[in-house]
């Protein structure tokens, strides 16, 4: 499987989205379209970020119950997208109704992963908030069983775990990786974080990258830089 960069591209309008991108000319970096940008600007955003020649990874965590997320599903099929995902907190009956509802009638349909813990969560705030009391990392790859036994086709970890979901679930189901920032940035309201080229040595298919590239003096630079050091 090959690796690749996903840069967060959390906006709250699509002309924000559109000036950003315009930065990268002919390149066509791999983009991920959060809650902010699909609510401030609807699917032609998607529609619209397709059009220029991107993938997208649309990152809406749907967590619902089984009927509202399958008939959700089939809606944001037909939407062109590379990869979306559900919160495996949402239960194996969830996922397989994700599943379900995301695939067309023809049998195909974009990459299906799920949330296990978000990259904000430490194991401190797991107990305290959630009453969850096992330890995060046999949390996170129960999550991960639970997504693989579903069918799902990976799951959104920190880059610290990508390596034991695969020793778990297999070489082939993805990892895809937030709490990226370059040594010596700013970490803002991440706690699992690591860098690009740690999170390669850690297994990560593809990294999730906001900030450090969003928020950068030269966002291709930074972008590039990602590259460099996740992909070589």
């Amino acid at each position: 499987m090959g690796k690749d960069v996903i840069i967060a591209c959390d906006f709250d309008s699509a002309d924000k989205t559109i000036e950003f991108l315009d930065r990268f000319e002919d390149k066509k970096p791999f983009v991920k379209i959060g809650m902010e940008l699909f609510y401030a600007a609807g699917p032609s955003i998607v529609s619209e970020i397709k059009r220029r020649g991107h993938k997208i990874f649309l990152d809406l965590k749907l967590h619902d119950i089984p009927n509202t997320v399958k008939k959700a599903m089939s809606v944001l099929s037909h939407l062109g997208v590379d990869m979306c995902n559900v919160h495996a907190a949402g239960t194996k009956r969830m996922m397989q109704a994700a599943l379900e509802g995301l695939t067309r009638p023809d049998g195909t349909r974009p990459l299906l992963i799920a949330v296990t813990q978000l990259t904000s969560t430490d194991e401190q705030t797991m107990r305290d908030d959630l009453l969850i009391d096992r330890p995060i990392d046999e949390v996170v790859m129960h999550y991960a069983h639970n997504a693989a036994d579903s069918g799902l086709d990976g799951v959104v970890c920190s880059p610290l775990e990508a390596g034991k979901v695969h020793s778990i679930c297999g070489g082939n189901f993805v990892t895809v990786t937030p709490g990226i920032r370059f040594a010596g940035g700013e970490v803002g309201d991440q706690k699992r974080v690591t860098t690009p080229a740690m999170a390669k040595e850690l297994g990560s298919d593809y990294i999730v990258v906001g900030r450090p590239i969003t928020a950068a003096d030269d966002p291709v630079a930074a972008y590039d830089r990602c590259i460099k050091e996740f992909i070589g």
